[in-house]
């Protein structure tokens, strides 16, 4: 663990100066102070996760649907996707399981599929997998809330992993959030169109004790805050609550900090949702790495996208491209998600 002052660097734009500017004294972490866990390669594309209260990772996993990684690092197939048919065989079939998330009561873990919209909820006592509902794009990231409503992610009109990367090369408006309420019978109602036109919406979250919600608009490098209505699943007073590079999954820690993964600098941000303050709490990023951030930002800038500029070079020793963080209480390390077949283990202390 570190305690460091993010030093400030020259940025094309102004508001991404800004979002830079740290709070003193924070608790950070560079790459050098993690570990890959599980060693050696058995992961495959492990977007997402989230992490039980006895240390058990639950992670997506592009051969099974959803891994799972005992203490020990031992992995193993996680729900009964194969009863469902899934498959990932390109170019005849491609999944691609993104956001993994508990569901409230912390019974059933939720999987969106963002290259063909299926979502999943699996029960964690009997592994038991079902297809809740079928988007007919790709569902970047779903969770629940405490009414048992769904929500979630278009983040562009894509049907495959091809398109799905095409709308990170050029700016479209074609991202939007859904709702889907639950009837009375149990029974999702017919999905309710929240926000729309969003350029790449990517991970949110649903802070319930603050009425608060908070959506990642990726090619906007911006993380929106809205005043939330958990009821009627109104959204109202959109502000932006912090200007990072490219913000994708995020997640609440046990402090009630917002952490956002940035995949186009390589970093994970905390956000104070108070006020928007912000520093990087994990650092994996080169100096090749900065130097593609600022092409990137430049180009997003003027409408461009940044997808080739997500280099090998770009993510350096991460196993792949940094996508999220699987974060529990303070007694247990937290985890760097990524495109690539381990995650990254940090020791808090």
């Amino acid at each position: 663990m570190h305690v460091k002052n993010i030093s400030i660097r020259k940025f094309f734009f102004l508001p991404l100066l800004l979002a830079l500017i740290s709070c003193s004294n924070e608790k950070s972490w560079n790459f050098s102070d993690g570990v890959k866990f599980p060693e050696g390669t058995q992961l495959s594309r492990a977007e997402d996760g989230v992490i039980l209260s006895n240390g058990t990772l639950i992670v997506a996993d592009q051969r099974y649907g959803l891994a799972k990684i005992d203490l020990a690092g031992n992995v193993t197939p996680f729900g009964d996707f194969e009863a469902l048919d899934y498959e990932h065989n390109p170019p005849k079939v491609e999944s691609g399981p993104n956001g993994v998330h508990l569901t409230p009561d912390k019974q059933y873990v939720i999987t969106a599929d963002v290259f063909n919209g299926k979502i999943y909820k699996t029960s964690i006592e009997n592994n038991s997998t079902e297809i809740i509902y079928a988007h007919k794009y790709g569902a970047n990231t779903a969770r629940e809330d405490s009414t048992g409503s769904l929500w979630f992610t278009q983040s562009t009109e894509n049907q495959n992993e091809e398109r799905l990367f095409g709308a990170l090369d050029k700016a479209i408006p074609d991202g939007a959030l859904y709702r889907l309420p639950l009837s009375e019978d149990g029974t999702f109602s017919k999905p309710e169109v929240i926000l729309e036109n969003l350029y790449f919406a990517n991970g949110f979250y649903i802070d319930e004790k603050r009425n608060k919600f908070y959506l990642s608009e990726m090619m906007k490098n911006r993380v929106l805050a809205f005043d939330l209505d958990i009821t009627t699943g109104s959204l109202t007073n959109q502000t932006i609550l912090a200007i990072m590079p490219t913000p994708d999954n995020m997640e609440l820690n046990s402090e009630g900090q917002l952490w956002v993964a940035s995949p186009l600098s390589n970093q994970i941000y905390s956000i104070d949702p108070e006020n928007g303050e912000s520093y990087i709490v994990f650092d994996a990023q080169t100096e090749i790495g900065f130097e593609n951030m600022e092409e990137g930002i430049k180009r997003m800038e003027t409408g461009g996208g940044f997808a080739e500029l997500l280099t090998p070079e770009l993510t350096g020793e991460m196993p792949g491209l940094l996508t999220g963080m699987i974060i529990g209480d303070e007694s247990q390390p937290f985890y760097v998600a990524n495109l690539g077949s381990a995650l990254i283990k940090v020791s808090r202390e």
